[in-house]
């Protein structure tokens, strides 16, 4: 992803906060037999002060992305969405893109069944804690033995990247009026509406006011 100054997300605090609300990651590897994507979920390690993220792969994934072996890319995208020119004003303007997008590169620990296990547990409770009656892995007996089992298929790893490459483009570089209407626009009810990426916007201009 091509760095431009004006959208650079470099805050560490910001960019997990992007992988909390953004946690399904695209994992990419350059391996002996070329290129391969997996699609995976991804939750920060918050035991850590220095960004980190863990996460598992089912096997044979892990032989597949030769897991241990090189570097590997991780992509987290945020809220995105189509910008119309029409949205702006009357000078000239082209089609464009706002997006938030995290790009974390390193060669990948790999866990052991132990701390796999546990990891397992806390990417359950992170998407359980939202639901009314959330189910623990581990807080019923038939669960945590099923789980057991079923973790011997899968590999669990942490990834502190060596390479952090984030972006939010926000249309920081438009005047206010324009910011506005774009704005609104994405909160309305048009083909294009993406009310989370509006959000974004009015986060980043309370920021910058």
């Amino acid at each position: 992803m091509r760095q431009n100054p004006s959208f650079s997300l470099a805050d560490p605090a910001a960019i997990k906060q992007l992988i909390r609300d953004n946690p399904w990651a695209t994992i990419v590897s350059d391996t002996a037999d070329g290129l391969v994507a997996s699609h995976y979920p991804v939750v920060v390690d918050e035991d850590r002060e220095e960004l980190s993220i863990l996460t598992h792969v089912g096997r044979p994934d892990d032989l597949v992305h030769e897991l241990g072996r090189h570097e590997l890319l991780v992509v987290i995208q945020g809220p995105h969405g189509y910008i119309s020119p029409s949205w702006y004003d009357a000078n000239p303007a082209v089609p464009t893109w706002n997006f938030v997008a995290a790009h974390l590169r390193g060669v990948p620990e790999i866990l052991s069944a132990e701390e796999n296990f546990a990891v397992l547990g806390r990417l359950v409770d992170h998407f359980e804690d939202r639901v009314p009656e959330p189910r623990r892995m581990l807080a019923d007996p038939a669960d945590a033995a099923y789980a057991e089992r079923l973790q011997s298929g899968t590999v669990g790893m942490r990834l502190t990247p060596t390479s952090v490459t984030a972006k939010s483009k926000l249309s920081q570089n438009r005047p206010t009026h324009i910011v506005d209407s774009v704005i609104e626009h994405l909160e309305g009810d048009g083909p294009y509406a993406q009310p989370a990426l509006a959000a974004l916007m009015r986060e980043a201009r309370q920021r910058r006011a």
